[in-house]
């Protein structure tokens, strides 16, 4: 049998030598330090062994069991497949989207795929049913679905009171365009038009649990693109049981809505390369502008360095950087041809392909946010950090700066939340966001070990027309751009999210380079298994799976909020009621003012700031009137004790 020639994105297999033993050894040593410390202290050593005995974050342990066996594994005879049985399959593991666009394999493996991920996601999905949203963002992208149900981008503010319903990330501005007003989601279209499209109304996370499995399949399809089947088909599984994405995929925020865009502008990006397919670099560009109306800066982020490339061969049509992001030089025995294939004009076609759609999604935005906020050029998003919280402003020394900026309607309590942003913050934030995401992606140390490959092999991958360099670059680029924000985001990484299917990619190549270099399949695939094994099944009392760690966290308010409108509901007695709510300073992470967007439910939710309740029953007089101090959990009719 010839062994196929290695793929022109790979790294040659001897590259890693003996590079390996130094990385099992730097992993060894990592994990041992992180342990070390619950051990040593005796408090803590305690709790492990009447508790979880790898702790509630099992990053480390379970994992250095395994290199610690690497040794001794390594003594066994390597897998290696010695007879003509699966010699198909083998063989569509090497090919790529250069061999076969696409084959009989390549549609079973999507559909395969697309199975897997969806079972997943509807999982963890099924238990949080019936619970309402966990964050402030949520019901923000909630509230927009809803105006764009009706076939609008605003409503009105409340004729009466309007402040009683300031709501977290939702505009309420009696001021543009008075008496209307704007009561206006504060968040960029493109998650409501897809909540809109693909999400029903009496389940708003199906349109999510969606784009995840259209994230998973476009893994495979990018895989494909880079390398081989056999990267690809690895990537899209762990795409698919990826405790983060799964989680995410059943929130209602704008990051798989968003991934469904990039994930898109990558495929057709790095196919447009391989074929100089014009639609290809068409949806590219529709990918990534979508993207852009759902999260500019994680879209502008991903985008930039293969941006900026494209950019420099539009305009000077480099070689190089053809190589890098343009279509094959085209081939022909006139020698015109490839004076014409490099002319200002072809490029410009590319260039217009690309560019078209971003220049339409913008153009939409703009109009978008000019009837919001009047104005084109002020972004809902921009007024509301301006009006509501000018602490949390993008930069650095940001609370400083919003200090000078305080107005009337700022929310201060959840305003206050923010940190100023200095040196020492945004390294701490780095740390925390590159952390989280290797935990929340596959695991700490599997994913250090993916870089560890990279570094000591991969590199030159990443530096050489390929696409691997445009992955990397993306990875890099999108922390880079949140550096100068204070918050390092909701489980410690929400700003650097996109990342995930990257890093998973990296680490699918990563584990075709070790196993070529080491031969040592049931090792790598040990620790592969152990790692999923970690994030999806809780094993007492030596491991929570982070999947269900994840779920009781986001299970906490999602009760909390539950039990708040059961108690509404138990009081009104079928009633439309008022509910005024005095928040609790020392808890920003939950606030319970939310309402229907066009302010007519049988129960509204008021935020309270000791106004006159003569004055508010006087507006609302149809309405029974409750108070709810969150800091005391008390309730009262404001008539009579409740």
């Amino acid at each position: 049998m010839t062994v196929p020639p290695p793929h022109p994105n790979e790294a040659s297999p001897r590259a890693l030598g003996r590079r390996w033993i130094i990385i099992w050894g730097i992993l060894c040593l990592i994990a041992i330090a992180c342990e070390r410390p619950r051990w040593e202290d005796a408090q803590r050593r305690a709790e492990a062994l009447s508790g979880w005995l790898c702790s509630r974050s099992p990053d480390c342990l379970p994992i250095l069991f395994w290199l610690l066996l690497a040794p001794l594994i390594a003594l066994f005879p390597t897998l290696r497949n010695r007879s003509n049985r699966g010699q198909g399959l083998r063989r569509w593991c090497g090919d790529s989207a250069s061999t076969a666009e696409w084959d009989l394999g390549t549609v079973a493996a999507s559909v395969l795929l697309a199975m897997l991920a969806w079972w997943a996601t509807v999982r963890v999905g099924d238990q949080l049913a019936g619970l309402p949203p966990a964050y402030h963002d949520e019901y923000s992208y909630l509230f927009q679905a809803e105006t764009f149900r009706a076939g609008r981008t605003w409503f009105p503010v409340a004729t009466q009171q309007p402040q009683l319903f300031d709501q977290i990330h939702v505009l309420n501005e009696p001021d543009i365009d008075p008496p209307n007003g704007r009561f206006s989601s504060r968040y960029f279209p493109g998650t409501g038009l897809w909540m809109l499209i693909f999400g029903r109304a009496d389940d708003p996370v199906s349109g999510h649990q969606l784009a995840q499995v259209l994230v998973v399949l476009g893994v495979f399809w990018m895989g494909r693109e880079l390398a081989t089947n056999g990267v690809a088909l690895l990537a899209g599984v762990l795409t698919a049981v990826s405790p983060g994405l799964l989680l995410f995929s059943n929130l209602v925020l704008a990051h798989h809505p968003t991934l469904v865009g990039l994930m898109l502008f990558f495929w057709m990006l790095l196919r447009g390369r391989r074929t100089g397919s014009l639609p290809s670099y068409a949806l590219a560009g529709t990918g990534l502008a979508f993207a852009m109306i759902c999260r500019p800066m994680t879209a502008a982020g991903c985008s930039l360095p293969a941006g900026l490339v494209f950019g420099v061969w539009w305009l000077t049509g480099n070689e190089i950087t053809r190589q890098w992001m343009g279509p094959p030089q085209l081939q022909s025995d006139a020698a015109e041809t490839t004076v014409t294939a490099s002319s200002f004009a072809h490029r410009t076609m590319y260039a217009a392909a690309l560019g078209g759609p971003l220049v339409v999604g913008l153009v939409g935005m703009l109009l978008f946010q000019q009837s919001i906020t009047g104005s084109v050029k002020v972004s809902p998003y921009q007024l509301y950090t301006d009006r509501y919280t000018p602490r949390h402003v993008y930069g650095f020394y940001n609370v400083q700066r919003g200090e000078q900026r305080l107005g009337s309607q700022v929310l201060d309590h959840y305003d206050r939340w923010a940190e100023n942003l200095d040196a020492g913050l945004a390294v701490r934030n780095i740390a925390t966001r590159g952390v989280n995401s290797a935990r929340w992606t596959l695991g700490t140390i599997p994913v250090l070990a993916a870089l560890l490959v990279w570094m000591a092999a991969g590199w030159p991958m990443l530096l050489r027309p390929g696409g691997w360099g445009i992955v990397g670059t993306a990875i890099i680029s999108l922390h880079v751009v949140h550096i100068p924000y204070w918050f390092s985001g909701i489980m410690g990484w929400h700003y650097v999210f996109e990342s995930a299917p990257l890093l998973l990619l990296l680490v699918a190549q990563a584990v075709k380079m070790t196993v070529q270099a080491t031969g040592q399949r049931l090792w790598i695939g040990g620790l592969l298994a152990l790692s999923v094994a970690v994030n999806l099944w809780t094993l007492p009392p030596i491991w929570p799976g982070r999947v269900d760690v994840g779920i009781a966290e986001l299970r906490f308010p999602r009760e909390q909020y539950a039990a708040f409108r059961q108690t509404i509901d138990q009081a009104r007695r079928g009633r439309t009621a008022l509910v005024l709510v005095r928040i609790d300073p020392a808890d920003r992470s939950m606030d319970y003012v939310t309402n229907p967007a066009d302010l007519q439910g049988p129960v509204l939710v008021g935020r309270w700031r000791d106004e006159s309740l003569d004055d508010i029953r006087a507006a609302f007089p149809d309405r029974l009137l409750l108070t709810y101090d969150a800091a005391t959990r008390e309730w009262n009719r404001v008539d009579e004790g409740l």
